[in-house]
């Protein structure tokens, strides 16, 4: 087996013995020299051994000490079974619920689960200030004026070189930015359908999903998903009829998790092309992942500009900075002419402040 994949094999021999108990809670791992000597790999295939770990929660790793099994106990929880949502679109919704997940936003003695943003201690609070302060100096008019329709150069510029990450070949003119990863997806909706249209999600979604396409008028049809694979490409076969947009999270969709093969993006991605169905494909969570690949889009297969890829920071970076962007595809000027007629201009300093920010670090 070639090493680029080794790492994987010792790494799943680890965890087998963490499970079944052989290595307990509190045990000191081998250190990384004597993994490498003990199974003739590189230090970096050694370390991709511990990275692998840690990203499933069986160790910890301790400065100057070395890598030991995390104390918390290991639990082998059932995997939930597909979901069995009705066949028929709906335009009913939890409205109750959702208004009460929402009406928790700002309260600090919560941890918001249901909404998926980084504890502020995640963040780079006093890097972002001094940004803020920056973009303030740097931009005409202290950042007072509107800027260009499309956004910021400088931001859609960084976007554009990070999408070489998931497979994307973008250029900065291929997107625009928006306030936030939910104004992304409700321009989409808006530009491409109409009340009454049918819209196919995953299900379960994001509650905020829902919310955005019932208050639209859209009729909602449920696709059945596995927790681990994503939607179930039959189901998605048998529903093209019926459908007029497909919105998906195919990478970590919340709240269950699932990511996506390449393989079904690619069937995705030719299935709804070939019947003229646009992708809308919300990104959000594709940075938020663990080991050393992040896994590629639905946009790095579409060759016809009918996938809509839609991210922001909020997950990653500045829930509050409202930044969020769409590579629109074949449907450019649709999103232009709503962006000037909804916002004229999105928030200047804010989306200098990231664009500065992500030149030299991660988003």
């Amino acid at each position: 087996m070639g090493k680029e994949f080794l790492y994987n094999e010792i790494a799943s021999a680890l965890a087998q013995q963490i499970k079944s108990g052989v290595l307990k809670s509190g045990d000191r791992l081998p250190s990384v020299r004597r993994l490498c000597a003990e199974h003739d790999i590189s230090m970096n295939t050694a370390k991709r051994v511990f990275l692998e770990l840690e990203g499933q929660s069986l160790i910890d790793s301790r400065p100057q000490s070395g890598y030991f099994v995390s104390h918390v106990p290991f639990l082998r929880l059932p995997i939930p079974e597909v979901s069995q949502p009705s066949a028929i679109a709906n335009s009913n919704e939890p409205d109750q619920l959702i208004s009460k997940v929402y009406s928790s936003m700002g309260n600090d003695e919560l941890t918001l689960l249901s909404i998926a943003v980084p504890d502020r201690a995640l963040l780079p609070l006093a890097k972002l200030k001094k940004e803020i302060m920056h973009a303030t100096r740097e931009l005409q008019g202290g950042g007072t004026e509107y800027e260009v329709l499309q956004g910021n150069v400088k931001l859609r510029r960084m976007i554009a070189v990070r999408s070489l990450a998931w497979g994307g070949n973008l250029n900065e003119n291929d997107l625009i930015t928006t306030n936030g990863g939910m104004n992304s997806l409700s321009f989409c909706l808006m530009a491409l359908g109409k009340p009454g249209d049918t819209i196919a999600i995953e299900s379960p979604c994001y509650p905020g999903i829902l919310q955005l396409a019932v208050g639209l008028g859209y009729k909602v049809l449920e696709l059945p998903t596995h927790p681990i694979t994503g939607i179930e490409i039959e189901a998605l076969k048998e529903a093209i009829p019926k459908i007029d947009i497909c919105l998906l999270i195919p990478n970590f969709n919340t709240p269950l998790g699932s990511c996506m093969s390449d393989e079904n993006k690619r069937e995705v991605v030719r299935l709804l092309a070939k019947h003229q169905i646009p992708l809308i494909e919300d990104d959000v969570y594709g940075d938020l992942y663990f080991g050393t690949q992040r896994p590629k889009c639905c946009k790095a297969f579409d060759t016809e500009g009918n996938v809509l890829w839609c991210s922001s920071v909020s997950k990653t970076l500045a829930p509050g900075y409202r930044v969020g962007w769409i590579a629109p595809g074949k449907y450019k000027e649709k999103l232009l002419k709503l962006k000037l007629v909804h916002s004229i201009s999105s928030t200047s300093v804010v989306q200098e402040a990231v664009g500065n920010f992500s030149q030299n670090r991660p988003l």
